[in-house]
This record gives structure tokens, sequence and C-alpha cells, in this order.
């Protein structure tokens, strides 16, 4: 399993990506971009999940006093076109032209911070930068981490593998879908991700 936490090289990671005011009291539609959603606070268990954060602007590589410091003060996750994603109050945003003002920024925290996952379970970031290799060929570093979605892009499919989009030698992109029946073993200090796929899966999307 993979969490959807990606990180920049100035050590954050991402947790969620406001789209845009979700009701009347300043909640906020994001794309989820973690596994955990039970990682933000919610009514039933406030202590239990993380509150504090940082808003920044896509791809933020500053330091911790650059970024806007918020809490987080409950999520709920929405049914239909919007399943998949989840829904944010921040304190201090209570209207709808306080929420549009955070439209397009990224829910962010310390890389350090971050908590341990799962065993099973990788963080993007740890993923971003590997290269892969079936068996003893190498097929190109890992450029970024696809979650497939809806036909019409409004929900991320649950139970569909992440897709590693995979930039070859000679610059083709293949995605390369990561799951444990493909994985050999994965060495986020050595970057190196080793997989036995499919023949012929390498094929199916290359120029």
């Amino acid at each position: 399993m993979v969490s959807a936490s990606s990180e920049n090289t100035n050590a954050w990671t991402t947790l969620a990506h406001l789209l845009r005011p979700q009701g009347r009291k300043g909640e906020i539609l994001a794309d989820l971009l973690t596994d955990f959603p039970d990682r933000f606070p919610d009514a039933a268990a406030p202590e239990a999940a993380r509150s504090h954060v940082f808003l920044a602007k896509p791809n933020f590589a500053g330091t911790e006093s650059e970024a806007r410091p918020i809490s987080v003060t409950n999520h709920w996750l929405p049914v239909g076109r919007n399943h998949g994603r989840i829904v944010l109050t921040f304190e201090g945003i209570d209207s709808i032209s306080q929420a549009e003002a955070l439209m397009g920024l990224d829910v962010i925290i310390p890389t350090a911070a971050r908590v341990e996952l799962d065993a099973g379970a990788e963080y993007i970031s740890d993923l971003i930068g590997c290269t892969v290799f079936d068996g003893p060929t190498e097929i190109g570093a890992v450029a970024s981490i696809e979650f497939p979605t809806t036909p019409d892009d409004t929900r991320r499919l649950a139970d569909a593998a992440p897709l590693l989009t995979v930039l070859t030698p000679d610059g083709h992109e293949i995605l390369i879908p990561y799951v444990e029946s493909f994985l050999v073993s994965l060495d986020p200090t050595g970057k190196r991700i080793d997989m036995t796929l499919p023949p012929g899966l390498l094929d199916l999307n290359r120029p």
C-alpha cells in the first residue's frame, strides 16, 4: 500500500490540495493526498489526530516561517461525485470568502514530523527518484505516482493500484502498477525498486 503523501526536496510532506469552498461556514473541499484521513481531527476524536499543519503553494520549498501555520478543526469524507476527497475545516476560516482565499494551496507538514506508517505502506516521497529494475534490467527512474480515477475524473478508485510513472533513459514514460505481486524489494535509502513484471507489460504504453 502507498500513502499518497508527497514531499518536495526541502523536507515537506503534502497531505491535501485545497480545491474550493464546500459549504457556507468556511469548509473547503480538497484532494486527499494520504491514504490515512484519520490523521486529521474530527468531532469524535479530535485529540487523536494531527491538527497543526501549514499552508503553502504547491512545490513549496521554503522554511516553516515562510509557510502559513494553521490548525485543522474537523474533517469529513464526502460521498457521491466527491467520493475519495476530503472536506476540511480550519481554525479562523468561517466564511466562503475566507475559504476562497485558500483555494489552490497545499496542506503540508515538515517531513520530520510525519507519522511512521504501518508495515507494507510507503510514502510517495520514498518512491520518487527510485530506479526501477525488472529482474536485472534497469527500466528507469520514478518521476511521479498516479492514482486512477473514475472516467469523469471526479473521484479516486479506492481499489485500483497506484501507478509508477517511470521515465526511461530514452525519455519515454511507462506506467507500472505498484502492487505487491510485482514487488521484490524496495530500498528507499539506496533509491532502488526491484520488481518482477509480467511479460509484455512494459510494452503496453511504450511509444
